[in-house]
């Protein structure tokens, strides 16, 4: 499928093209990329020729995580030219950012017989087709005619949709608590316009009853609407943190307890086939594809639990899958699935299912990642298992301790078992505690059981799992009044579309 093409720069070896390619973005998916570069000289005749300088292939999310991607074009058999097409990422919305306004009045129209008129505000967003939108309705001061209303907040893409030249209606009403408010007057302010209240300067619009401009020949005004203060609250996105350096460091603890079935026998989860992976490895090549994108040395800690291991077969819930303690990282995925292969035959499946363990051994490298205070490493340990856990209440206890670190833990259930208790982990239907009664500070587990995806592709595995841990990296963040690191040029001055 072609997105779209450049220009063509004549006669030039070393071309910048102007066009930008605008494409949507989606952490969960792996999203490849191909660019192919053309020569066209026009030949005699008229007649145009093309030829094909060299391809490029790579994924949307190679080119985000280094926000200047060079790689070199290869030519046609696959040999390497000497040119190289280099590709600068930026993100376009930037429309989340909120707004603080606030808003007083003074000199309204009295519209009560035998008290003064109770004020309040309304601002609407004139839509492309005319149409109005209510944003923010003020509270009603009572019995007063120089009202100063409550500071209020609101997205900036509510306010004017992200288009700061986008008229905004204002009006202000005499409350009467019959429901029949009395029109007191009426403005037209701008984004724009409100934006100059952000140097401490005030702005204010007279407010005008179009009935009385008409009627009263010295009519000057019902009053003057200021907007004391304008706050811009900045919302950074996942891809702020990205583009700013966070690498998504991944983490493998795969289950080797006595439930999954002796290895050596083809009915057992964890039998390598000749010819198709087991669940065990679909699952961890599905998610693990899409986050070593994110990370910079590709190096994935794995880890197992609840087998009996070599020298002196002693249960453990977080020995290194290598078998190199000092080490336990393997590199790419390929290097976990090889250690995975080479380390079922050395062990002995046991129990039972302790998965606490492992959160706080993935917990405690996030803890000390935290003490920086910078967005420079968000953790996701992905935990494959066949089971019912049996230490739910240190689980519990472990997961409420992560929410305050930056990671998150995915769980894959493979095979048949009974997934119940795992339900109530992923927090989206009520809010997981640990045994004490503490709440998680936010939710971070996300639970997926296998055999729903058993029919599908990896790719929709890996999407329904990965789908929430963007907004999960930008919560934490925000929780912590953590900023991306070096914020990009771009953000200065110019604002897109979508």
């Amino acid at each position: 499928l072609q997105v779209d093409r450049t220009e063509v720069i004549r006669s030039c070896i070393n071309p910048t093209f102007s066009k930008v390619f605008t494409l949507d973005f989606y952490f969960e998916e792996v999203q490849r990329l191909r660019y192919e570069l053309y020569d066209i000289s026009s030949s005699h005749n008229g007649i145009r020729e093309v030829d094909c300088l060299g391809a490029m292939e790579c994924t949307l999310g190679q080119i985000i995580s280094q926000r200047k991607f060079t790689k070199a074009l290869l030519k046609q058999g696959n040999t390497v030219g000497k040119s190289s097409i280099m590709i600068t990422a930026e993100e376009l919305t930037g429309n989340n950012d909120y707004v603080e306004l606030s808003f007083s009045a003074r000199k309204l129209d009295d519209k009560d017989f035998f008290s003064k008129s109770d004020p309040f505000l309304e601002i609407y967003r004139v839509n492309d087709d005319n149409t109005q939108q209510l944003v923010h309705r003020t509270e009603t001061v009572m019995n007063n005619l120089n009202p100063v209303w409550n500071t209020f907040k609101t997205s900036i893409n509510s306010l004017c949709s992200g288009d700061h030249e986008r008229i905004l209606k204002c009006t202000v009403w005499d409350w009467d608590s019959n429901g029949k408010h009395d029109f007191i007057g009426e403005f037209q302010a701008t984004f724009k316009e409100m934006r100059s209240a952000m140097d401490g300067k005030q702005v204010q619009w007279e407010c005008l009853n179009p009935k009385y401009k008409v009627k009263k020949k010295n009519y000057k005004n019902s009053g003057i609407v200021i907007l004391n203060q304008c706050k811009i609250i900045k919302m950074h996105s996942f891809l702020d943190y990205i583009m700013g350096g966070c690498q998504i460091q991944f983490t493998v603890a795969i289950d080797f307890t006595a439930s999954n079935g002796d290895p050596k026998n083809s009915c057992s989860l964890h039998y390598i086939h000749p010819y198709q992976p087991n669940e065990y490895l679909k699952a961890l090549v599905a998610v693990g594809e899409i986050c070593q994108d994110y990370d910079s040395d590709k190096m994935f800690p794995a880890f197992g639990f609840g087998a009996r291991i070599p020298p002196d077969f002693k249960v453990s819930h977080d020995f290194a899958v290598n078998f190199n303690e000092d080490n336990p990282e393997c590199a790419g995925i390929q290097g976990v699935v090889e250690a995975y292969q080479n380390c079922l035959p050395k062990i002995q499946l046991y129990g039972p299912t302790n998965i606490a363990p492992i959160i706080q051994k993935v917990a405690n490298f996030a803890s000390e990642e935290m003490h920086t205070k910078e967005a420079m490493q968000y953790f996701i340990l992905l935990i494959l298992t066949d089971g019912v856990i049996t230490d739910m209440a240190d689980t519990r206890e472990a997961i409420v301790h992560a929410s305050h670190l930056p990671m998150s833990v995915i769980i894959v259930g493979v095979g048949s078992a009974d997934f119940t208790d795992m339900e109530m982990l992923d927090g989206d239907d009520g809010i997981l505690r640990s045994p004490k009664g503490e709440p998680v500070l936010r939710d971070i587990v996300q639970f997926v059981p296998f055999r729903n995806f058993k029919h599908a592709s990896p790719a929709a595995l890996a999407k329904s799992v990965l789908a929430e841990v963007p907004n999960q990296v930008v919560d934490y963040y925000n929780s912590k009044g953590i900023k991306p690191k070096c914020p990009s040029e771009y953000e200065s001055s110019r604002t897109f579309g979508h």
